[in-house]
């Protein structure tokens, strides 16, 4: 066997090792749904020389918002990337220094590892909904995306819908697996809880 042939023979069984299995509990650990991030938390005092002090901090939000304070929190409406500007008036003199700092917030170019699920309680013969719209692994291609119900069902796609036949609580897991770094190809994945009735 050549030296590729054995290459791509391990690349291809070290996936399926990393591949999760209906109902298996232990082989991949799900953290909590990472979803896009749309608050941010800005400190301007390290930007700033003080012995010329007091100031007032004046922010530019990037979306025609403007804050003051040395520290605020802010959160925006759109999936955007934004540029902030920090502007500084030194409260002696009055005069203002524009653009003390600029800091970019990318809300858009950011992992998202999250799902819906609609309704997340059913009866036993109740639809469930499941969709992934915003899912989205920026380093990886070609990335699939995988479902979980728990009862034996796994699914592809970035949606799908699925029927419980029996009553219970079940912990649905989203995967998302790519091709790139090893990180790529290694599970990301979310949970969430739905409840079947009788």
């Amino acid at each position: 066997m050549s030296s590729f042939s054995a290459l791509w023979l391990f690349l291809l069984t070290g996936f399926a090792a990393q591949a999760q299995q209906a109902g298996d509990t232990t082989s991949v650990s799900c953290g909590p749904p990472q979803a896009r991030m749309m608050c941010v938390d800005l400190d301007g005092r390290p930007s700033i020389d003080e012995p010329s002090g007091p100031f007032t901090y004046q922010w530019q939000m990037g979306d025609g918002t403007t804050l003051t304070g040395p520290v605020v929190t802010y959160c925006y409406k759109e999936r955007k990337n934004y540029v902030v500007q920090l502007d500084v008036i030194v409260d002696k003199t009055g005069e203002i220094r524009r653009g003390q700092k600029y800091i970019p917030v990318h809300l858009v170019e950011q992992d998202v590892v999250d799902f819906t699920a609609s309704p997340s309680r059913v009866r036993v013969g109740q639809p469930v909904a499941f969709a992934a719209p915003e899912a989205q692994l920026l380093s990886c291609q070609n990335v699939q995306y995988i479902w979980d119900f728990r009862d034996g069902t796994v699914v592809k796609g970035t949606t799908a819908q699925h029927v419980f036949r029996r009553a219970g609580t079940y912990l649905v897991r989203f995967s998302m697996r790519g091709y790139g770094s090893q990180a790529c190809v290694a599970s990301h994945c979310v949970s969430r809880e739905i409840v079947v009735e009788p």
